[in-house]
């Protein structure tokens, strides 16, 4: 973590080894070689590694703060789980089949006791500058066991926690037994116990996290609890544009995993632009990733037949829903970047949460400064507030948004499969608005609405399947903290949302 981004080999047993395979040196092997590496030893052999031992000499012989806490069995995502929670944990946590949740010192290494604490917050804290998390850190870890090839708690006590211990980061690990059990959850969750929330599986699960927040009663002090992505399941985009943002390269798998741990470690904190969604039928929800309409979220319905083989689930189905497209009809309106209303909307939307002040009831028509796209025929719309749409897949090359803006594509009807395709596999580099294809448009925007002309398809939120309705959304800057590789926030149009607020 001190010296850059890792690079990571193993052999076939899962040791660690050296470009050549054999034995990597010890620290010690490599002052005596050059005596110039001595400074980077005394770092290495810092406190920070040296946490498990530090504890041993204190008295930290005092129970925790999670004692009584719920302990979730698998499942998760409305899947059932054939296996108890012994054996998801392993034969070292039956004693916490009474109610204590999986914490640090029994997710499956070495003990370490984590010490007992009052409530507090990070802004609380004076030797803790302003977007950073505290050090000593606790962190409460919702876990999905199903996600992705249903290896998540596997690496996360093989990957995640040994960092966490050196790091001198305590944590529950809570594991959801349901869909939507992660929203419940945090609704009633005593937030003061935590410096932050980290998440570990797929999109959806953020998107549970984050939802659930903002159904609080304090949903303005709730939302901008710290939040950390590490990837466990099969689309790992918000994860994969954190990592980008730190500026590692585009990695997969257990390396964007050890990454995005990493990051957490470091505990630099950035504030992210929040998607504010109201439908037809009344409801109202938030997204932290995307909104798709079409193409991409035909694919995300009909691959999660495939979960099981992890990312390389949506390659399969968009091969499948490239054997017979669809075309879908809808109308189309947009807010650009930079484009100045001569007067608020007369009616804006008013409901618990933020105020949405460039949106008007989907009853009337857009305001008269909106643009709206003539063609009705559509393969695909997706909105999109970071640079991936998975941990494959670079969708906004162009960078990150600024402060309350978010990306805006869409496919004209008309485009050959053969073109299609191409723009999917250059899709994986980034490279896909290179091709100059006339029928993929690009907007950076403020606000837009969808008026699909029937209900055929579906919408896909974080990745979480909604029905197919009128939807409009206003993006909101700088709205939620999130774990992050910079602190600086995203420039642009609208940057006054503040660091974490203290709590009363």
């Amino acid at each position: 973590a001190l010296l850059g981004t890792p690079k990571i080999l193993r052999n076939s047993v899962g040791e660690l080894q050296g470009p050549l395979g054999e034995k990597p040196p010890s620290r010690r092997d490599l002052v005596h070689c050059n005596p110039f590496l001595s400074g980077f030893v005394f770092l290495l052999d810092s406190p920070l590694l040296d946490f498990k031992k530090r504890c041993e000499d204190r008295d930290l012989a005092a129970p925790g703060n999670d004692e009584g806490a719920h302990t979730a069995q698998g499942g998760g995502e409305g899947e059932p789980h054939g296996q108890s929670p012994d054996t998801l944990l392993g034969n070292t946590d039956k004693k916490l089949n009474a109610g204590a949740a999986v914490t640090s010192s029994s997710a499956g290494a070495a003990p370490v006791a984590p010490c007992q604490r009052e409530p507090r917050d990070l802004a609380m804290e004076p030797e803790c500058p302003r977007g950073l998390l505290p050090r000593p850190c606790r962190v409460l870890v919702l876990l999905n066991p199903q996600g992705g090839k249903g290896k998540a708690l596997q690496l996360f006590q093989s990957r995640v926690q040994p960092f966490l211990e050196e790091a001198e980061i305590t944590f529950k690990l809570i594991l959801t037994e349901r869909k939507n059990h992660a929203r419940e959850l945090v609704c009633a969750e005593e937030l003061g116990h935590w410096d932050a929330l980290a998440v570990m599986s797929g999109d959806g699960l953020m998107h549970e996290v984050v939802n659930g927040l903002m159904e609080r009663p304090d949903w303005e002090t709730a939302i901008q609890k710290p939040l950390c992505s590490l990837p466990g399941g099969s689309g790992n985009a918000l994860a994969a544009s954190v990592n980008h943002y730190a500026g590692y390269e585009q990695v997969t798998n257990e390396d964007l995993l050890i990454n995005c741990t990493l990051l957490l470690c470091r505990r630099r904190l950035s504030p992210m632009n929040l998607l504010s969604l109201h439908t037809a039928s009344g409801l109202r929800l938030y997204s932290v990733l995307s909104l798709s309409w079409g193409f991409v979220a035909d694919v995300d319905l009909e691959s999660e037949k495939y979960r099981r083989l992890g990312e390389i689930r949506f390659t399969v189905g968009t091969f499948f829903r490239l054997a017979s497209l669809r075309i879908y009809q809808g109308q189309l309106a947009y807010l650009p970047v930079g484009t100045v209303a001569s007067k608020r909307p007369a009616s804006t939307l008013v409901q618990k949460g933020p105020v949405d002040t460039h949106l008007v009831p989907l009853e009337e028509p857009v305001p008269s400064h909106w643009t709206v796209v003539p063609e009705q025929d559509f393969l695909l719309v997706l909105v999109l507030l970071h640079t991936h749409l998975s941990s494959e897949l670079f969708a906004a090359p162009m960078g990150r948004c600024e402060a309350g803006v978010m990306h805006l594509f869409y496919v004209r009807a008309g485009v050959s499969r053969a073109a299609l395709l191409r723009l999917f596999l250059a899709m994986q580099k980034g490279k896909h608005m290179e091709l100059d294809c006339p029928y993929l448009v690009h907007v950076p925007v403020v606000a837009f609405r969808l008026e699909p002309r029937s209900q055929r398809g579906v919408f896909s939120v974080d990745g979480e399947l909604m029905v197919c309705e009128a939807v409009q959304g206003q993006v909101h800057p700088n709205y939620l903290w999130m774990v992050c590789g910079s602190r600086d926030a995203p420039s642009g149009r609208d940057s006054r949302r503040g660091p974490p607020p203290e709590e009363p």
